[in-house]
């Protein structure tokens, strides 16, 4: 599955910022292992269920000491069998533009 995640505490700290505890749940991301991208306002997780919602949980617990509540938002593409979709679905339609048959 691909998971599509946007994570944050209720509110910034005192700079108005999110960074700090967006960094801690990253850090999570990074060292699960589990191939990952990070947008501007999504983090992308590839993997099986429950190892991806493995690591969105511990996300949320380390968001626990930047506020009272934490905002989660995530959208899923789940197909059975298929790996390496982060960079082959983007493949896929750059290989598209690039066709002149297509344009």
């Amino acid at each position: 599955m691909l998971l599509a995640f946007s994570i944050a505490p209720s509110s910034p700290d005192d700079s108005g910022s999110y960074a700090e505890a967006v960094a801690a749940a990253l850090r999570i991301v990074r060292d699960s292992g589990l191939p990952h991208d990070l947008g501007s306002m999504f983090t992308t997780v590839e993997g099986e269920w429950d190892e991806v919602m493995a690591v969105v949980k511990q996300c949320v617990d380390a968001m626990e000491p930047y506020g009272d509540r934490v905002g989660l938002v995530m959208k899923a593409d789940i197909r059975a069998g298929r790996t390496g979709q982060m960079s082959a679905k983007v493949e896929r339609v750059q290989g598209l533009l690039d066709d002149p048959a297509t344009s």
